[in-house]
């Protein structure tokens, strides 16, 4: 028997195909917030990130004729996602070395030492994540931040699941090695 919620957005996505942009909307819903999620996580940028979403969302729109049902519609969706998540940096060339160079971390002084420990743990795992391949950075992102299995980033990112594995193991490896720098400086800093 089919789950009632996989069957309402299999029955929305039938809608959907038909031309029903009411279905369509309900869809990009439900699928929004993670959507946004993975992207932002890719780029790094609110204001890119939105419009690589909206971006994304046409381009699922345009192409809803060729999703196959009864595969996973988030899978789907997340690679048309990172997808328009790199076109959109590629075209906007905003991601560069010189623009990690010039991030700086918060002023110790500007408020509450946990929330600003916070801040400077979340900037630093960002810009580790923004340095990574874009190969890398996109398993990691639809793993960690999508939520998705490794079979789903396989079938999202038309890759073998070994491949998924390597890159993961590979991303990770990367990120420990960026972050241990920030974390040994900010043990030495707050004691």
């Amino acid at each position: 028997m089919v789950h009632p919620a996989m069957e309402s957005e299999a029955q929305l996505v039938a809608r959907a195909q038909n031309g029903d942009r009411n279905a369509y909307g309900d869809l990009v819903r439900s699928h929004h917030r993670g959507v946004i999620q993975v992207i932002y996580r890719m780029c790094g940028d609110s204001e890119l990130a939105q419009d690589a979403a909206q971006e994304a969302f046409l381009r699922a729109w345009t192409h809803l004729p060729t999703y196959r049902p009864g595969t996973n519609l988030r899978s789907w969706l997340y690679r048309i996602a990172v997808n328009a998540a790199l076109d959109v940096l590629r075209r906007e060339s905003k991601i560069s070395n010189t623009d990690f160079e010039t991030l700086t971390m918060p002023d110790p002084q500007a408020g509450p030492e946990s929330e600003l420990l916070k801040k400077e743990r979340t900037l630093a795992v960002q810009i580790a994540i923004l340095t990574l391949s874009e190969a890398s950075r996109s398993v990691l992102v639809l793993r960690e931040y999508g939520g998705l299995t490794y079979q789903e980033i396989a079938a999202a990112l038309e890759i073998p699941m070994g491949t998924v594995m390597s890159r993961l193991n590979y991303a990770r490896r990367q990120l420990k090695s960026a972050l241990l720098p920030h974390v040994l400086q900010l043990e030495i800093e707050n004691g």
